[in-house]
């Protein structure tokens, strides 16, 4: 065979037309071209360069070309040739030519190109281990061996690391350059294997940051003019952050109390920094879905519709834009920009953007090296999962010092992380502007031992008209709303509801609690609004009552169900926060720990909830008393001195924000997702619609699930016949008023707490 003739691709479209089909030489060639270019902003461009010429490398193999003919039916004589690895000529090449830890960082890549990054000795399952899967790569690569050097004539010579890089920081270097080396691969096979959709990727035009930036500014010229000493705060902010984007790269807070427009302020930041030192991108994390999609459309109207890319589980289109070819395009692109993120604007959780960073597998890693050169905000930072608060920071760390990231700690409760590389605070004296935006007085309980019942507590909602209390427990707050549902304008709101049901109980309570404003301002009295709730609604959940009552939590909590009191500052002095203490002790666990902090801080005096140095005291504390915090997911990314042994796939699999240990999703018969779940029995599952079902879904604790099954509550979906292992609901078990009840039947739910 001439070189030619050796192929990557067969053609879809043209299975029998070898003159379509990759060369294998044009594959290496332009994926080792992108996947430079991608690792430039890092300084590792030739490391990509020659993961890529030797990921397909296996493909010379005679078994591999006679398997794509084979496919194609040009080759009808041979027998059925089994399936072919392709990946371990190239890792065993690449461990032959260059020595110890550069040929091993470079098999690590190409081995791992299809599969995800392996362990070096076993992996949870057991199976796939790097060092038994290289011993059987040897003998692919004999067997290919007098052609190999034909396809590698690119080679760059690799005698030292990037400077950057450490043991610390070895992992994520691997992590960013196998990145690069997978959306290549994936970019330029889709140039060939999907022509349309290639077209299309590379004729979307994003505006530019600089565009982006005028958009913003014509977007807050409109307040430009707003009078008052709450509009004055917000411009002193939004000065300051602007100020500070000037500054170098590195690692920054804002500390902003409730209603001082930290989103927007933070949103100016980015994009002046990144105007300034050529960031690629604004990435804007956020703690949970529930909030997403407020701050998304935030964005969307500043920015435009098209403009905004949201990357996470409740993102789906609608059946009505489905049916409008602009919109279905418009989403298309969309969608093809959350494969790698390659947008100007990103909104995505922490989920999304700290599981990625600690990846194996190739579809979550794509996107990472578009992490790099780029600005970060982490919105509500004191929700950063405590039990990976170690390698959380890590990975904050090692971004902003090797990666070229910028990143901003965005909260009014601004947590003492432990071990952050120090962060330069955006706003001076931060303290000022929570005295001056102070809006709540804090009712704390004298002692913090003596426990009220729900009885009384129901008494003490009852002489408000309009209150929200915040409970720490799914079944706490079924059990004090039966208390009180008689009572006209009580509702009930806990995450036994799904997305969907959530989100129009959270809009029902903002219409009424502006029609009350309205009633209030003619000088009529408003419309009883009793909500009772988890802690759903202490992030971002843009609500705004007089009186909040909050059961005892951990400080950063309580604040944070502050937030939802007096926000807009309109009542004629100040809102009330009462903090009780409810008839059992929050679950053990993070709630306990953060519960047994703030009684702490309580015991030496009231603490002032208002002032940022109180919450680096509560951080201290709560941190101090984690038993877990991630610290060996560190260790086991460690290579070894003598065999560069890093263990990615068990980290990958192991590193989960949301522990699904415990529950398991169901789907619910809620508004339109009862149609959708006719679709699904109809259709069965595929991708577009399991987005939709996302909204209606809740997740219920496993240790139920056979009493459940028991009572005819769940059961599989069964789609053409088969079943599959989605559990869906199978009687009328879910209401307006409750949700998914499961306490109806009398089953526990202790361990759902939100």
């Amino acid at each position: 065979m001439i070189i030619d003739e050796i192929y990557a691709h067969t053609h879809p479209k043209f299975k029998l037309d070898k003159t379509k089909w990759q060369t294998l030489h044009d594959h290496q060639s332009e994926t080792a071209r992108r996947a430079a270019c991608f690792a430039q902003c890092f300084s590792s461009s030739d490391w990509a360069s020659n993961a890529a010429l030797l990921h397909d490398l296996g493909k010379i193999a005679e078994d591999f070309q006679k398997k794509l003919k084979k496919a194609t039916g040009l080759d009808c004589e041979n027998e059925s040739i089994s399936r072919v690895n392709h990946s371990g000529a190239g890792a065993a090449y690449a461990e032959e030519r260059f020595a110890g830890p550069f040929g091993r960082t470079l098999a690590y890549l190409v081995m791992g190109h299809h599969a995800g990054l392996p362990d070096y000795e076993c992996d949870k399952t057991g199976n796939g281990a790097f060092v038994a899967r290289i011993e059987e790569a040897r003998k692919d690569l004999n067997a290919i061996r007098p052609r190999a050097d034909e396809f590698v004539t690119g080679m760059k010579d690799l005698s030292k690391f990037p400077p950057f890089v450490s043991p610390r920081n070895y992992h994520l270097w691997v992590r960013m350059l196998f990145s690069c080396l997978v959306d290549a691969d994936w970019l330029d096979t889709e140039r060939v294997m999907d022509s349309a959709k290639h077209e299309q990727r590379t004729g979307i035009e994003f505006p530019s940051i600089d565009d982006l930036g005028r958009k913003f500014d014509e977007h807050m010229a409109k307040f430009a003019n707003a009078t008052g000493p709450l509009n004055e705060i917000r411009r002193e902010i939004l000065d300051a952050c602007r100020t500070a984007a000037q500054r170098e790269p590195e690692l920054f807070t804002l500390t902003v109390p409730t209603g001082g427009g930290k989103t927007l302020s933070s949103m100016a930041f980015a994009l002046e920094h990144a105007k300034k030192h050529g960031k690629d991108r604004v990435i804007y994390v956020i703690p949970y879905t529930s909030i997403i999609e407020q701050t998304a459309k935030i964005f969307r109207d500043i920015f435009g519709e098209a403009n905004v890319i949201e990357h996470h589980s409740n993102i789906s289109r609608d059946d009505e834009d489905e049916k409008n070819p602009e919109k279905q395009k418009q989403a298309t692109e969309m969608e093809m920009a959350t494969e790698n993120w390659n947008a100007p604007i990103i909104v995505t959780t922490n989920v999304q953007f700290f599981e990625s960073l600690y990846a194996a597998r190739t579809k979550r890693c794509r996107k990472l090296h578009n992490i790099a050169n780029s600005v970060v905000l982490i919105d509500e930072a004191q929700l950063i999962s405590p039990e990976f608060v170690t390698p959380c920071v890590d990975v904050i760390n090692e971004l902003t010092k090797s990666f070229g990231v910028s990143i901003v700690l965005c909260t009014a409760t601004q947590p003492a992380l432990p071990k952050l590389h120090d962060p330069h605070e955006i706003v001076p004296e931060p303290q000022k502007y929570y005295e001056a935006l102070k809006r709540v007085e804090y009712h704390f309980p004298e002692n913090t031992e003596d426990r009220t019942t729900w009885e009384k507590i129901a008494e003490e909602l009852k002489q408000h008209e309009e209150v929200l209390c915040v409970v720490n427990t799914r079944r706490d707050c079924r059990e004090l709303y039966d208390l009180m549902k008689e009572l006209p304008g009580t509702i009930h709101l806990s995450a036994l509801m799904c997305g969907e049901h959530r989100s129009d109980v959270i809009k029902v309570i903002r219409e009424r609690l502006e029609e009350n404003r309205k009633l209030k301002n003619d000088g009529k009295p408003p419309k009883p609004l009793r909500v009772i709730s988890t802690q759903l609604v202490e992030a971002g959940v843009d609500i705004d009552f007089p009186v909040v009552f909050r059961a005892m939590a951990g400080l950063d909590s309580i604040v944070q169900a502050a937030g939802r009191c007096n926000r807009e500052g309109k009542l004629n002095g100040m809102g009330k926060v009462y903090v009780f203490v409810p008839p059992k002790p929050a679950p053990k666990g993070l709630l306990s720990k953060g519960e047994s902090t703030t009684k702490e801080l309580l015991a030496c005096g009231t603490p002032d909830a208002q002032n940022p140095a109180t919450f680096t005291q509560y951080f201290e504390l709560f941190y101090d008393s984690l038993n877990e915090t991630g610290q060996e997911i560190l260790e086991l990314l460690k290579p070894t001195a003598r065999d560069g042994g890093v263990y990615f796939r068990t980290v990958g699999d192991s590193f989960q924000l949301i522990d699904d240990q415990y529950t398991t999703s169901v789907i619910v018969k809620y508004g339109k997702g009862e149609e959708l779940l006719h679709r699904l029995e109809k259709e069965g599952p595929h991708k577009e619609l399991m987005r939709k079902l996302q909204r209606f879904t809740v997740n219920v604790p496993k240790f139920a699930v056979k009493a459940m099954f028991d009572q005819g509550m769940i059961r599989f979906l069964e789609a053409h016949g088969e079943m599959t292992n989605i559990l869906i609901q199978n009687t009328e078990c879910y209401s307006n008023e409750y949700g998914f009840d499961i306490m109806k039947r009398g089953l526990s739910c202790e361990e759902s707490i939100i």
